[in-house]
């Protein structure tokens, strides 16, 4: 489903620069620069209103956060978020997440966050699904070897789908959940606007965290200690 474009919503975005900075290719491996601190950078892939990364930015201030998303239309309401809640540690990239490499070099980001992500359930759209081998690979790619991807759904097909392509991959699995708000880890979990209102229908919440492939020599080596 496409978003109807509100008039004025573009010109709206560019009156946030220090937000939303449209010329951030020139920050590709930079970002510590733009944010003007050594803090590691954490990355949500499709933001939306921005309900969870404001408010993980809120809450962490040593941490730099960017959200990614395309829809101008509902990355306005996350910048205003952000804007009216005096943040100084997040920024939005208003792109297509298939541009990712664009935009971060090698190593940068210390975790990617991918929240309710679109399933796209027919077979013939699987490498759209944000969590398919060819997206993996690029975050493989823009990972520091200490860095992680959070996944949260509440769609148990694509759950499933995206253990097997973490696998296939070789990332670390460890805190798998099939009912999070039920578990250990929902404890300190930051609910994204969807997340809610499926907790409040009763419905499940899927969660893992997929470390880099490079963190198995570091799990062998505690093991053989």
């Amino acid at each position: 489903m496409r978003l109807r474009k509100r008039p004025g919503v573009r010109e709206a975005m560019e009156t946030y620069p220090r937000l939303v900075p449209l010329n951030g290719k020139e920050y590709r491996g930079k970002w510590r620069s733009f944010f003007e601190n050594e803090n590691p950078l954490y990355v949500e892939l499709g933001t939306g209103k921005g309900r969870f990364i404001t408010t993980l930015a809120e809450q962490n201030p040593d941490i730099n956060y960017i959200g990614v998303e395309l829809y101008e239309e509902v990355l306005i309401s996350a910048v205003r978020k952000a804007e009216s809640k005096g943040l100084r540690n997040i920024a939005f990239l208003w792109i297509n997440i298939t541009d990712l490499q664009e935009y971060f070099a090698h190593e940068e980001v210390s975790r990617f966050y991918l929240n309710f992500s679109d399933p796209w359930p027919k077979k013939r759209h699987a490498k759209r699904r944000l969590t398919d081998s060819g997206f993996l690979l690029k975050y493989k790619e823009l990972l520091h070897t200490d860095g992680e991807i959070q996944l949260k759904t509440d769609n148990e097909p694509l759950f499933e789908y995206s253990l097997n392509q973490f696998a296939q991959e070789l990332f670390l699995l460890r805190d798998i959940t099939f009912h999070l708000h039920e578990s250990e880890h929902a404890q300190g979990n930051v609910m994204t606007e969807y997340e809610a209102k499926f907790v409040e229908k009763g419905m499940r919440i899927y969660r893992c965290v997929a470390g880099h492939p490079a963190q198995w020599s570091v799990e062998a080596e505690k093991r053989n200690r």
